[in-house]
């Protein structure tokens, strides 16, 4: 396992720089101006000189090739400074916003708490709760429980967010008037009454994103059990003496997990690229909300910087997801 893990990761380095090279190049094809948000009263020969001050000036491969140094070499070496206190950074060019002239990186790492308190509670309480739903239809088929269920997922998986999260503002916000509306993202959490302010703001755009995730969770996790509970090794094990409680949350489920693991492996990339929709209903000002602030501005260094993190951490829970393979069924070996 530690082989394919180390071959997998020498592998995923020419992946990510033909990723990198497929982003750059959509961007640069991309219709819009920089300068178009520039007022029209800035002389050309101002806006000429913006112009080169950003870069705009200099060959696509040689752009390329900085963005490249400065995202691979000179932000990890930022990262270092503010770990150990040291200087390596000093000097050297960032990847620099067009929109908001200050380094990308320290943008994302503000946003990112704000992605991760709502986005990442949900992500974690739909697990909670599809795992055990998924798994009790499955041992329960057509029961009420699972025709409930049912019922309940599917009109959860077919109702956007836009719509759900509008839906709930109105419920629970306008009419009822038990929660904000609106995220407050200057919030700081520093004492319990705090704690408790942020995790009531936190409740509807958690609610509405658990309730999408969910929905596709049980789904997959009730199929998965549907399939191998007809298998003959539950059967064997019921012939065995296996108490039933075993053979399902023990021998049914350890194997039903494996297809599930890559819905809940591959899915945890988009917590960091946030909930767009929600985030947007709800003002929520996470790393969704930025990307698109930054597509409409065309901010070419925020997209492709964001866009190649997402593409980053795909690659990596792809591999995660293929190791908890190995761990859930032993007979998957990589050789």
């Amino acid at each position: 396992m530690l082989t394919y893990t180390i071959r997998r990761l020498v592998l995923a380095v020419p992946t990510l720089l033909f990723i990198s090279l497929v982003i750059f190049l959509l961007l640069e094809l991309a219709p819009g101006d920089p300068m178009a948000q520039v007022p029209l009263t800035v002389p050309p020969e101002v806006k000429e000189k913006m112009r080169e001050a950003l870069g705009l000036g200099q060959p696509v491969h040689i752009r390329f090739t900085k963005w490249l140094h400065q995202f691979f070499v000179v932000e990890p070496m930022v990262l270092a400074d503010s770990l150990f206190g040291t200087a390596f950074a000093e000097g050297n060019q960032r990847v620099i916003s067009w929109q908001t002239r200050s380094p990308v990186m320290d943008i994302v790492i503000q946003r990112i708490p704000q992605t991760l308190w709502v986005v990442g509670v949900a992500y974690v309480v739909a697990v909670l709760i599809a795992l055990p739903v998924g798994i009790y239809s499955a041992y329960r088929q057509y029961s009420i429980f699972d025709q409930a269920g049912t019922f309940i997922t599917m009109v959860g998986f077919a109702i956007p967010p836009f719509f759900s999260g509008v839906l709930a503002i109105v419920i629970f916000s306008v009419q009822l008037g038990w929660f904000p509306s609106i995220y407050n993202t200057t919030h700081v959490v520093n004492d319990w009454d705090s704690f408790l302010v942020q995790l009531k703001q936190m409740i509807l755009p958690v609610m509405v994103l658990a309730l999408q995730i969910t929905s596709q969770l049980s789904r997959f996790m009730r199929a998965s059990m549907l399939d191998n509970l007809g298998e003959d090794y539950v059967r064997t094990a019921r012939a065995k003496g296996l108490s039933e409680r075993t053979v399902v949350l023990v021998h049914v489920l350890r194997n039903s997990l494996i297809p599930v693991v890559t819905v809940i492996a591959l899915g945890v990339p988009a917590i960091f690229g946030g909930a767009i929709i929600t985030e947007q209903v709800f003002k929520v000002n996470g790393i969704g909300h930025l990307l698109i602030t930054a597509i409409q501005a065309n901010d070419l260094p925020m997209v492709q910087t964001l866009t190649f993190i997402f593409a980053v951490l795909i690659v990596l829970f792809n591999l995660v997801a293929d190791i908890i393979y190995g761990i859930l069924d032993p007979r998957i070996r990589y050789d």
